[in-house]
């Protein structure tokens, strides 16, 4: 037997499919909408196809946008080393967090007075009516 043919392994080719992916993959989400976008025109079920798929492996949503969402929540709480800063930033944003709640707390005032107005309005709408039914 011949040693150097057993060291080497075998390595499979990727599918048709896999390679497909790659390829769209470094291109970007701009291929991949691009990819969908001609599967609806085209078939639209490979669009169809196409959208669910982004969605399942979250594709659609890996953008950089939300990567850094996140790390903005990870570095207000982390200590700069530097203990004035870190007391200044942490009562801006507690007095942020307060002035957040102070502000949710008016608008639910200015939603509950617009459905008691709205409700108000019905119940004398409905008022008027029955008074022009017993009247007629």
């Amino acid at each position: 037997m011949n040693t150097l043919a057993s060291e080497q392994t075998y390595t499979p080719r990727p599918n048709w499919f896999a390679r497909t992916e790659n390829w769209l993959d470094e291109k970007g989400k701009g291929a991949w909408i691009a990819a969908m976008v001609l599967g609806f025109i085209f078939f639209w079920p490979v669009g169809l196809a196409l959208l669910a798929y982004m969605i399942w492996s979250k594709r659609m949503f890996s953008g950089k946008s939300c990567a850094n969402r996140r790390n903005r929540s990870v570095m207000s709480t982390r200590s700069t080393g530097n203990a004035a800063f870190d007391a200044y930033k942490a009562d801006t944003l507690r007095r942020l967090e307060e002035e957040q709640g102070h502000f949710e707390a008016f608008l639910e005032r200015l939603r509950e007075a617009k459905d008691k107005a709205e409700f108000d309005q019905f119940m004398d709408d409905r008022a008027k009516r029955e008074d022009a039914g017993s009247n007629a």
